[in-house]
């Protein structure tokens, strides 16, 4: 059994975040363990409140899931501020993990800053130049490169500032992308490939970018090569959208069990 590491915010309503990213990286065969970066109050209809947790609470949470597992991939999210980025960037490079998915996270579907507005530069230099894979939605990709993303070219464009930035790959993301709104883009330093899917009219699509991340993540620990992990990691993030969950009176959550449900 393979060990994911998620280093993220903890979502009381259990739809994205750290609880997401439990629920994604069970269900693609791995063994998750968490590291609580900051708790937020929030549910279907947004998040009402959000407190970091102090970083020495951070720092020995790291040393207490390393100094006895044996991490095989790491992926972070909500990291809330430029302190805690570097001290979650020093603390990676420290242990020279293997495989990190960073996935950009900075802001909520119903809009509510997750990422202090000076936080985007450290990101960019401390925690990218450690991404195996750097997963950013259109508007994270737009923020961290300043280029304005409405096509799949752009996209490529974005992705490639990304990699010279010093990520080794980067999956920019097309929900937001005109004409192909399912289209994910992977940039590495030798090529793009483009992941083709199906735009699926759903509502219900709370914590889509964690399970998308957490997902890849566990695919990467299990021996999967990158397109492959992003191509399985793709398929089941769609059928979770597919089978949205209608609960609460706002934006549901993806399902992450759906394979276990009856049709």
């Amino acid at each position: 059994m393979r060990v994911v590491l998620s280093i993220a915010g903890s979502d009381s309503s259990a739809g994205a975040g750290i609880q997401a990213d439990l629920k994604s990286i069970t269900a693609n065969g791995a063994y998750a363990a968490t590291v609580i970066t900051a708790v937020t109050a929030q549910n279907t209809l947004g998040v009402q409140c959000a407190w970091p947790l102090p970083l020495d609470a951070v720092r020995e949470q790291i040393a207490s899931v390393f100094d006895d597992l044996d991490v095989a991939a790491v992926k972070t999210g909500m990291l809330g501020g430029s302190e805690m980025i570097e001290l979650v960037a020093s603390e990676l490079l420290a242990r020279r993990s293997r495989f990190v998915v960073v996935d950009p996270v900075m802001i909520s579907k119903t809009g509510f800053a997750l990422l202090a507005e000076d936080a985007a530069s450290t990101l960019r230099q401390r925690l990218l130049p450690l991404a195996t894979v750097v997963t950013p939605n259109v508007h994270e990709a737009e923020a961290l490169t300043g280029l304005s993303i409405r096509t799949v070219d752009d996209a490529q464009q974005a992705g490639e500032m990304l990699v010279e930035a010093g990520a080794s790959a980067a999956l920019v993301k097309g929900g937001h992308l005109e004409g192909a709104p399912a289209t994910d883009v992977l940039v590495t330093a030798e090529s793009t490939d483009v992941f083709e899917g199906e735009w699926i009219d759903q509502r219900h699509t709370h914590g889509t970018g964690c399970t998308y991340a957490s997902a890849i993540a566990a695919r990467l620990a299990q021996g999967e090569e990158l397109r492959a992990a992003i191509g399985t990691a793709k398929a089941y993030v769609t059928e979770a959208i597919r089978g949205g969950l209608d609960i609460g009176h706002g934006v549901g959550p993806t399902d992450h069990f759906w394979t276990t449900r009856n049709d």
